[in-house]
């Protein structure tokens, strides 16, 4: 087996384990607790973002000085654990506390992405980046599918005995790799361009450009199957998962597209410009999402899919070609607060809004959160470029 396919196969497992309760978390806890508060909820979610958030540059410390591999096989071991804790939890409190226990050893994996990135040559990482982003989307696909089949066996617990089978396979895959490539415990040294005195201007501009995405994101994601079936009451909690799950379906057909964009005769845009046009094609599809027709709705994720696959992938691009190979790990880290700020604002936010308004509100907001990021990128594109003129 090859790192590459290794690699690929620990991303999937870990999200497709990660997101089997996610499009249902009001389900179950409603089902498990008896706890239908969308506040109480929307506090569950911030607290999970926060728990990764905050154990992510802790992961990133470690991994300096002890391998990856190493890193991952005993995290996800613990994890494991955790998670089987979870499913024996008598009550909300009991799971809570193991739940983002399990949280901490989980983050670790996000650093696959940076691993797998120092890997290759930068000509090469817009396809490496664009290809873990789909399979992201692909493990939120299989993640949303897999949950919403326990819960139509009314045994939504089973989710958590699943993840943790799917930290052991990860455990197992460590050790091959492990042993495979005859890998130590300890990191070996990585060579810098030069040392950092502080942040880099450029990791901030990326820090709000990522709390702003993320937080219009995931406005819409935790009461998505709930607002589904208030507009369409006769569909299943499976039918409804599929539906949550078009957005990633649409990102696979955009890996393909950019595939074999090269070789079609169309216009080729800048970076700047692309990120500028998914922007405005993201919040039309966020506002679409908000109208009383079943199809509509469905036509509008697939735009919203297609807009934010897009958005998601470009930033993530630009941010690699300006860091350094040495500081992938602590850049990503650093981004990857700022999303998860972005993810936390939001599920504070979402549940208030379900609670004392709807959930048709949320795709508002979410729209109103692309189309500003639009108008300022915008403005920016054209203060650069006066300035450029006036300089000539």
């Amino acid at each position: 087996m090859s790192l590459r396919l290794a690699l690929i196969l620990l991303t999937v497992i870990s999200v497709v384990c990660d997101t089997l309760l996610l499009p249902f978390y009001p389900q179950f806890f409603a089902s498990e607790f008896a706890i239908s508060n969308a506040t109480l909820i929307g506090l569950f979610v911030a607290n999970c973002c926060i728990t990764v958030m905050l154990a992510l540059p802790l992961w990133a410390k470690v991994a300096k000085k002890y391998n990856e591999l190493a890193l991952w096989l005993v995290t996800q071991v613990v994890a494991a654990g955790f998670g089987l804790l979870c499913y024996f939890a008598t009550n909300v409190w009991e799971f809570w506390i193991y739940y983002q226990l399990m949280l901490v050893l989980k983050a670790s994996y996000l650093l696959i992405y940076p691993f797998a990135l120092r890997l290759e040559q930068q000509t090469k990482h817009l396809s490496i980046i664009g290809l873990f982003s789909v399979l992201m989307h692909f493990g939120a696909i299989g993640g949303a599918l897999i949950g919403g089949y326990f819960f139509s066996l009314a045994e939504p617990r089973y989710a958590l005995l699943l993840s943790s089978a799917g930290d052991l396979v990860q455990v197992l895959l460590c050790g091959y790799l492990m042993y495979s490539l005859k890998t130590g415990i300890y990191q070996q040294a990585i060579a810098t361009e030069k040392p950092r005195e502080r942040i880099p201007y450029f990791i901030w501009q990326f820090c709000f450009l990522s709390v702003v995405v993320y937080f219009s994101a995931f406005l819409i994601r935790p009461f998505f199957t709930t607002h589904w079936q208030a507009l369409n009451a006769q569909s299943s909690t499976l039918q409804s998962a599929v539906v949550y799950a078009i957005p990633a379906f649409a990102a696979l057909v955009m890996l393909v597209f950019n595939h074999f964009r090269q070789h079609l005769p169309l216009p080729t845009l800048s970076r700047t410009s692309t990120l500028l046009c998914a922007l405005i094609l993201g919040a039309l599809g966020l506002y679409l999402q908000a109208q009383e027709s079943v199809w509509l709705v469905i036509l509008s994720r697939v735009l919203y899919g297609f807009a934010l696959f897009q958005v998601m992938v470009l930033l993530e691009v630009m941010l690699f070609a300006k860091s350094e190979p040495a500081h992938y790990g602590s850049d990503f880290a650093k981004v990857h607060i700022a999303q998860n700020i972005g993810v936390i604002l939001a599920s504070l936010l979402v549940g208030m809004s379900v609670e004392h308004l709807s959930t048709t509100v949320v795709f508002y907001f979410a729209a109103i959160g692309f189309a500003s990021l639009a108008f300022i990128l915008l403005w920016r594109v054209k203060a650069v470029a006066r300035t450029a003129r006036s300089a000539s």
